[in-house]
Formats: C-alpha cells, structure tokens, sequence
C-alpha cells in the first residue's frame, strides 16, 4: 500500500510557472506509476500526465504537451509536475495517483488508479 500526498498548487498569473509534487510513503513507492489528473469545477475529471515507475516512460494529455512536464526521484518518493505557460484553463484541483499497473499508465485513464491524493487546487488568473 502507498500514500500519496499532493503540495504546491496555488495561484499563478497565465504564463507563469508552478511546480507539484506528490511525496509517496512507503518503500514500495519507487515501484507504483504515477499519474496527475485534474478537475475544474462543473467539469469530469480530466488525464494531464503519468509517468511509469522507473521513468523511463511518460505521457501527457494533447492540452498539456510541450508545456507540462512530469518526472520522479524515486530516491526522494517524489513525483514532479512542471507547469509552465500556464493558462486559465489550467485552473483545477490537481490530483496524483498510484498504480502498479504499467498498462494503467499507458493509456492515461482518469479512473484506474489504485491510491489517490487529496489534491491541490492550482488557480490561474487571467
């Protein structure tokens, strides 16, 4: 079992900058695929990034390409969201979530996760 915990959201102007974490307990963590999922108010929950256990394999929603970045320290239990460029339509509780299945991670379901945050809320004004 893994628990993961999300930090780092806030309020951001459009074009600028934040980055998540999502901190991970236990020793198994480095062995659980990791995803980011958001979702904005009146709106279903939406896949943004994930990432396989080792790293070496990662995928992002078409919105977040070439702006978002996702990468892990598994020495640290830590998983990163690098937000850049951000816009308004970035605005949304973001959660991270755990899988064991690499499948999972692959085609970037927004349901499938095994272990989830309690989220951060990322706002950013216009």
């Amino acid at each position: 079992q893994v628990h993961v915990v999300e930090s780092g959201g806030g309020l951001a102007q459009a074009g600028g900058s934040l980055r998540l974490s999502c901190a991970g307990s236990g020793r198994t963590f480095g062995s659980y695929g990791i995803g980011w999922l958001r979702q904005a108010p009146g709106k279903e929950r939406e896949f943004v990034a994930s990432i396989t256990w080792s790293g070496g394999n990662s995928y992002y929603a078409d919105s977040v390409k070439g702006r978002f970045t996702i990468s892990r320290n598994n020495a640290k239990n830590t998983v990163y969201l690098q937000m850049n460029s951000l816009k308004p339509e970035d605005t949304a509780v973001y959660y991270c979530a755990a899988t064991l299945y690499e499948d999972v991670i692959a085609t970037m379901t927004t349901t499938e996760y095994d272990y989830w945050g309690q989220g951060t809320q990322v706002t950013v004004s216009s």
